[in-house]
């Protein structure tokens, strides 16, 4: 799952359980709306973006970001609410990630972003692999939530 107390992170969900750890790992991750894309033969979501590295950070330490890509794997759909797909150029922002179970053989996840956007994907099953990628890269800006 993990290469290394510094190292680049690999995880895979298979459960709600799973994908709660992925959505932890990538809330403030920034979505450049261009990085993404769907494949309905491949049944794949993928997206590429730059997540802050929270197993890294402490109150004085420094803070970073990595690369990282995340695909989602048996979508049979994906919707999107709130969110201008034709201004490529846009950046998103992840709050959250969250799983609905719709009946035996559908479910949904939800990505949520600031703003009010989300992407709704169509499942069979939870099958996500997320996985670092390149160097990480200082940033003097630690996301900050209130409440």
């Amino acid at each position: 799952m993990h290469s290394g107390e510094n190292g680049p992170i690999k995880l895979r969900a298979r459960d709600a359980e799973d994908l709660a750890v992925v959505s932890a790992m990538l809330q403030d991750a920034i979505l450049p709306l261009g990085d993404m894309t769907y494949d309905p033969d491949e049944k794949s979501f993928i997206l590429a973006l730059n997540r802050f590295r929270w197993e890294q950070d402490q109150q004085n330490a420094q803070h970073e970001r990595v690369h990282t890509g995340v695909r989602f794997d048996l979508v049979e759909r994906v919707r999107y609410s709130g969110i201008d797909m034709k201004n490529r150029g846009v950046f998103l922002n992840i709050l959250s990630i969250d799983h609905q179970l719709l009946s035996e053989n559908l479910d949904n996840i939800l990505i949520y972003f600031s703003g009010g956007g989300c992407i709704c994907l169509e499942i069979d099953a939870i099958s996500c692999l997320l996985s670092d990628f390149g160097a990480p890269w200082p940033t003097q800006w630690r996301p900050h939530h209130e409440g």
